[in-house]
């Protein structure tokens, strides 16, 4: 049995995460899932919605327990292979480095250009930009604790 997982998380920009962790939690497109040491290897798509990474060690985006850093994603692919687990992300934000007033700003325009009369194309893009901004904000509130969606 190993002790703990290697993850890997990268974007088309960036490698926004390496190191050791405990467990992964993600969205998954059929509900959140979590992974742990020893997981049989699998590939999972996953959504909008927190990925969090359960870790001891100290790290510059840990919240204030230092036993998790919180990301909004918007979705991609996870992979578990002997315990290292790749996450290929569309756009992952670590909730120390999101900016609420834009999130916020994001979310208010969404709705606005959902509230007209739109295409089924354009109402889609715009739902997925609203949900985007509520996930952003979401995990965002868990470290700033009083902005609301």
């Amino acid at each position: 049995m190993a002790d703990e997982l290697t993850v890997d998380i990268v974007t088309p920009d960036e490698r926004s995460f390496q190191g050791p962790a405990d467990g992964v939690r993600a969205p998954g497109i059929e509900g959140s899932f979590e992974v742990r040491e020893d997981h049989a290897p699998m590939i999972a798509a996953f959504g909008i919605g927190p990925l969090i990474v359960k870790t001891q060690a100290a790290h510059e985006y840990a919240d204030v327990h230092n036993d998790r850093i919180i990301f909004a994603t918007s979705g991609g692919f996870l992979e578990i292979i002997d315990n290292k687990v790749t996450v290929l992300a569309e756009t992952v934000e670590p909730a120390s480095e999101i900016d609420v007033d834009r999130a916020e700003s994001a979310k208010e325009r969404a709705k606005q250009r959902l509230e007209q009369g739109l295409q089924q194309e354009e109402r889609d893009t715009y739902e997925s930009a609203r949900d985007r901004a509520r996930n952003r904000l979401r995990v965002a509130m868990g470290k700033v604790g009083t902005q609301q969606t």
